[in-house]
């Protein structure tokens, strides 16, 4: 690969941990995986979320910070380079989405100090994937918290990382639309995401339909 730190991120469902696990595992990379479902107030946020967004979002921030602090500081001489399934910035615009905006607001302060102590991906990827499949892959993964969400919440959060990208003018985004591929059971779809990924780009958002 091209890149020392590449994060793939995505909406819920869209395949980003299935691909970071394939790159990692193919190019002897270190992988880093959010470790989501340790918290115990997701489940309870699905249920009630006007109740329980605000420690949610706060434990999935404090949690994502130790986890890549950590992993990114420690460098393992045996891999080549390093890919995670999330970026840092997912907790603002999950946040942005949830919580109200007293909420927001005091979250944004704990957020900017975090974010800045944290290394950028040299390369962001964003599995861009529409609202029906994700649905299709949320209920066929059967996770039974996920079994209810609404797809203007899916639709929030898919926007909430497109303003995000629209906006960055120092980072090297990837936008792949993959919602005509099936990578993690068809070969010739993965190496396809391979080969592009594995191009150098100049800074800023680069779309990519296949």
């Amino acid at each position: 690969m091209n890149y020392n730190f590449i994060s793939i991120e995505g909406n819920i469902g869209a395949g980003k941990t299935s691909l970071a696990t394939m790159i990692a595992r193919d190019y002897n990379a270190k992988l880093i995986l959010e470790q989501f479902e340790d918290n115990a107030f997701l489940p309870k946020f699905y249920k009630e979320p006007d109740k329980y967004a605000f420690p949610l979002e706060m434990s999935f921030l404090a949690s994502r910070f130790q986890q890549l602090k950590d992993q990114l500081g420690d460098r393992d001489l045996f891999k080549t380079f390093t890919i995670s399934d999330y970026y840092i910035i997912k907790s603002l615009i999950f946040a942005g989405r949830t919580l109200s905006d007293d909420e927001l607001s005091l979250y944004n302060r704990f957020f900017h100090i975090i974010h800045s102590q944290l290394p950028k991906p040299d390369l962001f990827v964003y599995l861009y994937v529409e609202t029906t499949r994700l649905q299709k892959n949320i209920k066929e993964r059967g996770r039974p918290y996920e079994q209810e969400i609404k797809d203007d919440y899916l639709d929030g959060i898919q926007n909430g990382y497109f303003e995000f990208m629209k906006h960055q003018m120092d980072m090297k985004i990837l936008l792949l639309d993959t919602n005509n591929l099936d990578f993690v059971h068809n070969n010739k779809d993965y190496q396809l995401i391979l080969d592009t990924i594995n191009k150098d780009y100049d800074v800023g958002m680069h779309r990519i339909t296949f």
